[in-house]
Order: C-alpha cells, then structure tokens, then sequence
C-alpha cells in the first residue's frame, strides 16, 4: 500500500511513500546514482524503497505533464500521485521496451484522460485542417513556443483530449514522434498527424 500527501504549493512538493516496509532501515545510498532500471529491479526484488527515489527522480516532469493537462496544481498534483501509484502497482509490467520516463508517462496521459472523460462529456472534436503538410511542423512549433504562455495554455486545454497530449509532449516534453506514438497506442504516422491537426487547431484558436 503507498501513503501520500500533498503540501498545497505551487511547486509538486507531495511525496509517495510506500507503507509496511520490512524493518525501519533507510535506503542504500548507491541506489540514487543508480540508473531507472537498475531502480526497478531492486524495487521488484523486494526493497521498495527504491521506489521513493524513483518518484523523486520523476514526480516533477509528471507533475508538469499533468498541469499542463488540467491546468490546475490541485488537479494535476492529484494526477500526478494517481499515476505513481498506478506506476508503483504495474511495476512488473515495465519491460524495458522503452525508458522509464516514457513508461510513467504513458500512465500519466492514461490517468488524465481518464479524469477528462469522467469530468467532461464527449464533444464534437474541433475541425482539422484538411490538407497535411508535416513541413510546417517546425515552424508552427517555433510559433507556439514564442506566443504568451497562458493563452497558448488556455487554447491547449480546448483541443480534444488525444490533440491535447500530443501537443504537450511535443511542445513541453520535446518528445519525438516514435515516443508519442508509444505513450498514446499509435502509430508515427498517426502521432505526426495527430500533432499537425492540432497546430492547426491551436492557431485558429490563437486568432
């Protein structure tokens, strides 16, 4: 069983700490110069200990992904501490295949359109631009990021919910295609389209 707790700040100062541990012994210190892996492997092999440095290591960059969704630190420190515990109780189901950024990420997208599509009835999705042209992506990116951060922001959380994942872990995360398509079930083609039809969404909206 894992115990939170979350301060209220602006900052995700919450911490996860995994309960009924074997004896009251603090962590080895080795284990924080270790790499994700090596983590989870000590983690499975009994010393969840490990875990905590796993989150430590981790929490803000989901935190991140999580507020960028919601667009409040309540909501998105919720999410965040929803997703290490999902994380913490499908440990075994970390095969490697990718890092383990790519991994917590992929839960932490799961977790947010989870809530989304909970809170949210489904709407009909904004209409995408009919002619793709993966050219543009650079510049529209370029563009995005030079624009104020609260109405690029505000536009976001108006996309539909796959857009909008696609276009924070692009945008923020500075993802590639290939890791996008693995956190959202998808293949690269559909992930670039996904981020093209998006830019062009958010440009009309930032109009």
């Amino acid at each position: 069983m894992l115990t939170r707790s979350w301060t209220g700040r602006v900052s995700p100062e919450w911490t996860i700490r995994v309960a009924g541990r074997t004896g009251d012994t603090a962590w080895d210190p080795a284990w924080a110069e270790a790499d994700d892996r090596t983590l989870v492997e000590v983690c499975l092999a009994g010393e969840r200990q490990a875990f905590d440095i796993i989150v430590e290591r981790h929490r803000r960059q989901v935190y991140q992904l999580c507020y960028r969704y919601v667009g409040n630190h309540e909501d998105a420190s919720d999410l965040a501490q929803d997703a290490f515990i999902r994380a913490f109780r499908g440990l075994k189901g970390f095969k490697g295949e990718s890092s383990l950024s790519t991994w917590l990420y992929r839960i932490a997208v799961n977790v947010c359109l989870n809530r989304l599509a909970l809170k949210t009835p489904r709407g009909e999705p904004l209409e995408p631009a009919e002619r793709i042209d993966f050219h543009a992506e650079r510049q529209d990116l370029a563009m995005m990021r030079a624009e104020q951060a609260a109405q690029v922001r505000a536009a976001i959380r108006q996309l539909p919910p796959k857009q909008r994942a696609t276009v924070i872990l692009r945008i923020y995360h500075d993802l590639p295609h290939d890791e996008i398509a693995g956190i959202l079930g998808s293949s690269v083609g559909a992930a670039k389209a996904n981020l093209f039809h998006a830019l062009a969404n958010l440009k009309k909206l930032l109009r």
